[in-house]
């Protein structure tokens, strides 16, 4: 009658260890579709623009699109930023690139160009047209995509008439594309000395944060829709 026992506790030890096995091995699957869940819900947020979005003059982390995904972690939005800044990114630079960048895929986009051009003089009516030919290569590769427009507005140097037709350009293409548009990218910073780099141009780490709030009170509402 031993060996029987012996018998039985051993093909009672193997079923168990089997059974643990099998638990592990399904513990894993679980884990890796539960992951592959999670990143098919993740979304991507790219922010396409100059410099500013660039966070030129400082660490990475301290520019505005950073600190949004700081604002996204925060409130459990299923979103990623990608920061697509380029400095001394013009709209034509701008249009030249977007199809490159749009091979990844891209669920809302933000749009943060134009104020090289509006700096540089650039005819308005030149700039809005490559504004407007990205929205639509984006819209194009894209049809579900959420959009924001993130306007600027320029210092007089050009002259009264072409900064006002500079800052309006913003709100007709809102109004003309039905995107949702940051009435001015800098309000709060632009013009403030101690939040800009001595160039007077590019806001300091302080500065962004102020720019990280402009674009969350806008964009906040677009995530959760």
């Amino acid at each position: 009658m031993i060996r029987p026992l012996i018998l039985l506790i051993s093909l009672a030890m193997v079923v168990g260890a089997c059974k643990n096995e099998n638990n592990k091995t399904a513990d894993a699957d679980t884990a890796k579709t539960g992951k592959a869940a999670s990143d098919q819900l993740t979304r991507n947020i790219l922010f396409f623009g100059n410099s500013l979005t660039a966070g030129y003059g400082l660490d990475p982390s301290e520019a505005f699109p950073s600190l949004i995904q700081q604002k996204i972690d925060s409130a459990d939005l299923p979103y990623k930023v990608v920061n697509a800044g380029v400095s001394g990114e013009t709209s034509a630079g701008g249009k030249g690139r977007i199809d490159w960048i749009l091979k990844q895929p891209v669920d809302v986009f933000i749009l943060e160009l134009g104020a090289n051009d509006g700096l540089r003089g650039v005819p308005v009516n030149e700039t809005r047209a490559n504004l407007q030919t990205i929205i639509d290569r984006v819209r194009k590769k894209y049809p579900q995509v959420k959009i924001v427009l993130a306007g600027m507005q320029i210092p007089p140097n050009m002259g009264e008439s072409y900064a006002n037709q500079f800052r309006n350009m913003y709100v007709e293409l809102a109004e003309k594309n039905n995107v949702v548009l940051v009435p001015f990218l800098l309000e709060g910073v632009g013009g403030v000395r101690e939040l800009n780099l001595p160039d007077g141009i590019h806001p300091t780490a302080e500065g962004h944060k102020i720019v990280a709030n402009n674009v969350w009170a806008v964009l906040e509402d677009v995530l959760r829709q």
